[in-house]
């Protein structure tokens, strides 16, 4: 048994998102890019995302199928396996695209555990 709860792991989530978005709230891409402390925090958020995810049991997953639960835990696993392939030019697209839309649905989702 998991020593956190899929509520405790939703709330990891959302941790990791507001971390990133608070550190390049005022940064432009090319900024983001050429701070190698940032990108580092950034990058590490995004794996504790994709590992929170991953041990977000089934059943708990389901009730939220909107959210890209695969993709989240895609993306840490290239992270840590395959760092050297890290792009930050799609890291920086995740960071304002795709990051956001996620907030509502994992609040939501954690309101109902």
């Amino acid at each position: 048994m998991s020593s956190r709860s899929a509520k405790e792991r939703v709330q990891d989530i959302l941790n990791a998102i507001n971390s990133i978005q608070i550190r390049t709230a005022d940064m432009s891409s090319a900024e983001f890019g050429q701070n190698e402390t940032v990108v580092k925090a950034v990058l590490y958020d995004l794996i504790v995302i994709g590992e929170a995810a991953i041990k977000i049991p089934a059943n708990t997953q389901a009730l939220a199928p909107e959210l890209p639960w695969r993709l989240m835990s895609d993306m840490r696993n290239i992270m840590t396996h395959e760092y050297f392939q890290v792009n930050l030019r799609i890291t920086w697209s995740t960071i304002q695209n795709n990051l956001p839309p996620l907030v509502s649905s994992l609040q939501q989702l954690q309101a109902r555990l």
